[in-house]
């Protein structure tokens, strides 16, 4: 047996407070399972629920039992269970069964979701923030009249948050393709078009000032989130900020776990989260985990749960992660390719300790 008693979630956000429906929680269901072009979640078929998706069927096995049910009960009695607890006791319940003794929380994205110290207390845990670099870029612009002071402020902001976040975090996947930062002559006309028709709380989309954010990151050395479609796109991004000493940490989804593995390899500063790739994949989490431990040095891996509004997802992130582990290292073990003891040592380090490593944890 491949023991991770505690996990340290490098990549997670904050849960609902509200009670849920059954179509409020297969929208958020659905919303793991990504977005449509506009933006919005993606929603099921007529007829069809995202209770059968690989996600659905992991929420089936793994929480009805922390609430007191039978695995694989119907999701209706699942619910109704959640609702006679309470929102917050069924979240305490879930989340402390968790084994995730360490949460990295970005606390960028819009809605109701609890701040990290809320999550920490609710899950027993120890918590840190993640500064989402287009949320505090808006932020800033909020009160900045002119160009000069919004050029200057951003920096500012940047390296002030540096203080107190253990990482950067942002999905300017599009922005990050350059392998260079913008010449101060574009980035001032950026600014200009950006102040001058940004709407009150507008979001920053200006391609030109989104890579000049990303490497006023790069220069306030903490370690940067970037979540990416195919991350072999990042080469040349990855190549520039070599030996700079920010870290780049890969946020990718399936099918794209073979690239990210591959560019862990080829540079000594970038990583490859696993946690959605893992809980996303269910019953076959394994398989995919296998895959990425054939190309990816074992000290560049993450495990997180990505998870986002319902608590059930970091104890499927934990579970399917842990599941694929025991079974991936432990044939390897049975088969005597790896001995037990660096078996354990290899999990302890996706577990927790290259996490602890990266973020300074301590």
């Amino acid at each position: 047996m491949i023991d991770t008693p505690n996990l340290v979630d490098q990549y997670c956000h904050g849960v609902l407070r509200t009670e849920l429906g059954l179509g409020t929680f297969e929208a958020h269901l659905g919303a793991q399972l990504g977005s449509r072009p506009d933006g919005s979640a993606a929603r099921p078929a007529a007829g069809t629920t995202f209770f059968d998706t690989q996600t659905g069927f992991a929420v089936r096995r793994w929480c009805p039992p922390l609430l007191g049910l039978e695995p694989h009960c119907p999701p209706a009695r699942y619910l109704a269970r959640r609702r006679e607890l309470g929102a917050a006791e069924a979240g305490r319940r879930l989340l402390r069964a968790s084994g995730i003794s360490t949460y990295l929380v970005d606390t960028g994205h819009p809605g109701d979701l609890t701040p990290p110290a809320e999550l920490g207390a609710a899950g027993a845990a120890e918590v840190h923030e993640i500064v989402r670099l287009e949320s505090l870029a808006e932020q800033v612009a909020d009160t900045s009249g002119t160009v000069e002071a919004l050029l200057a402020d951003l920096a500012e902001a940047v390296h002030g948050a540096a203080a107190g976040a253990v990482a950067f975090a942002s999905s300017a996947f599009a922005s990050a393709r350059a392998p260079e930062p913008p010449g101060p002559g574009e980035v001032r006309g950026a600014a200009g078009r950006w102040l001058a028709g940004r709407p009150a709380g507008g979001r920053l989309t200006d391609p030109v000032l989104l890579r000049h954010l990303l490497w006023i990151a790069v220069t306030a050395g903490r370690p940067l989130q970037l979540h990416t479609g195919d991350p072999a796109a990042l080469n040349g991004f990855a190549a520039a900020t070599a030996g700079l000493g920010t870290d780049l940490v890969l946020l990718h989804r399936y099918p794209y776990h073979r690239a990210a593995a591959h560019l862990t390899g080829l540079h000594p500063h970038v990583y490859a989260d696993l946690g959605p790739v893992l809980a996303h994949t269910g019953a076959r989490a394994a398989a995919v985990l296998a895959e990425v431990l054939e190309r990816a040095p074992f000290g560049k891996l993450l495990f997180s749960s990505g998870a986002r509004g319902l608590p059930e997802l970091h104890v499927v992130a934990a579970g399917s992660f842990r599941a694929a582990l025991t079974r991936v290292l432990g044939e390897w073990v049975m088969d005597g390719a790896w001995s037990r003891t660096d078996a354990q040592r290899v999990a302890a380090m996706i577990a927790a300790g290259n996490a602890r490593r990266v973020y300074r944890l301590g």
